[in-house]
Parts: C-alpha cells; structure tokens; sequence
C-alpha cells in the first residue's frame, strides 16, 4: 500500500462477524498475500491469533490484531478508518517461543513451540508425580499434583492465571511455573524463573500414572520426560495502538478484583 510503504495481508477467522469486518476492509484497502506482506491484519479472537502465529512462523511480517472475537486479550479494536495511520502509530512488542521437547513412551522425540505456555497434565484418574529440574539442577524430586506449566509473560493471563498463578509484566523478563492442583508439597505454589531457564520435567512411574504435554495447541501424550527452553531465534512481532498495549493490559490485569 503505497500510503505507508508497506504491504499489508488480511487475514480473517470463518465466524460471520470476522467476515463481515473483513470484507469491509478489503472495499476501503488493498490487501497482498501473507508470504508477499510486511504487515498481516488479523480479525478474530486471542485463540484464532494464536493459530495464526503458530501458522506463519517464522515470519517478518508483523501483526496488528482486531478483535472480531471474545476477549480479544492480545488484539486491538476493530475500527475500518484510519488503519493505517494506527499502524504507522502502534508499538511494537517481540515475543519469543518456548520450544518444547517431549520425550514420549515409545522411544519418541517431538518438538512443538508455545506463544502462552507448555503444560503437563494427568491422563487418569491418579495423580501424576513429577520431577523438576532447572538448568539440569534438580529442585524438586516430586510434586504430586494434576499437571504443571511453565508460562511466558504473554500467556501468564492464560491457563497460567486461571491455575492461580502470577501475572507477569510483558518486559519482566520472566516465566511462570506454576502447578495445578499441587496435592504435595500442598502448600507449594509454583516459582518465577529467568526466562532464559532450561526447565525439565520428569515424570515418575510414567506406565502408572501417565502424563500429556502439551504445547499451546499441541498435545503430545505418555510422555517420560520434557525439556523446555526460550527460543530466541524465532521473534513475533505484536502492533498494538498506543494507548493500549499490551503492557498496560497486562498492568491492568493484576487490579481487575
């Protein structure tokens, strides 16, 4: 688009009211293909950008989200006028993925990436028993609980919060780990960890209690042990209006009662 001298993609989610948006800015902008743009337009909700993330990377291309969805945590408002005088003005925030690598049963090896964070969770009725181990130290021999996960800054208002865990200020420079329903120790409530941390989990007894991982939106199942690690050569770039980024709603967040 010759206004900003930048090329711009639209993407939309197949809900009705991200169509209807989308075809009201393709009759106001011209739109290239993703692979062509500097700058993708994505309209939906946080799990349609999360696919979209997951779907495009590694990309150059920098998102700018309108919330043609629920919650609409990581995406702007939807307005038609004046989009690109908003980009020309967003900031811009870099994510960098957890890469997980999940150690199956079988003698398996896979590898996922994760924008919000990696959780372990029980396949059955029993509890799952877990060892943790920070930068190959281990911390804790065994934690019984339902699962755990580790989150990054941009998913600690996700699962992660919803587990009672803390909310990290996106340039904190920090991860959560933080279990879910912990039996014992029961009065342990998880630690905050450098963000360039390798983390890995153990898991004990898997043929009794066995244990899913799982990575965003890919699980993988009886699991034996997972190491986790920042991907830094991997980077997400997030535009969000300036009067409302997502270091101040993630700020906001933390005094919603």
């Amino acid at each position: 688009m010759a206004e900003n001298n930048k090329k711009i993609a639209l993407v939309a989610s197949d809900t009705d009211v991200a169509q209807d948006a989308a075809r009201n800015l393709e009759q106001c902008y011209n739109f290239v293909p993703i692979d062509e743009a500097d700058i993708i337009i994505a309209l939906g909700g946080d799990g349609f950008i999360l696919h979209l993330i997951h779907e495009i990377m590694p990309h150059k291309a920098s998102i700018f989200g309108m919330n043609r969805g629920t919650v609409g945590f990581l995406l702007n408002e939807f307005k038609t006028e004046g989009l690109i005088q908003r980009i020309n003005n967003a900031d811009s925030i870099a994510l960098h993925p957890l890469r997980m690598t999940a150690h199956t049963d079988n003698g398996q090896k896979i590898e996922a990436l994760a924008i919000n964070e990696v959780s372990l969770l029980r396949q059955t009725r029993q509890t799952a028993k877990i060892k943790i181990l920070i930068d190959h130290k281990v911390r804790m021999e065994e934690l019984v609980c339902d699962g755990i996960l580790l989150s990054t800054a941009a998913g600690s208002t996700a699962y992660n919060l919803s587990a009672h865990g803390p909310i990290i200020p996106i340039k904190a420079e920090i991860m959560a780990l933080t279990p879910i329903s912990a039996f014992r120790p029961r009065r342990w409530r998880g630690a905050l960890l450098p963000q360039n941390s390798n983390v890995t989990f153990e898991i004990i007894d898997p043929k009794k209690r066995p244990v899913s991982a799982v990575a965003d939106t890919t699980e993988v199942r009886n699991i034996t042990k997972v190491d986790i690690k920042q991907d830094r050569s991997i980077k997400i770039n997030l535009l969000f209006d300036g009067d409302h980024t997502l270091e101040e709603r993630t700020l906001n967040e933390q005094f919603i009662y």
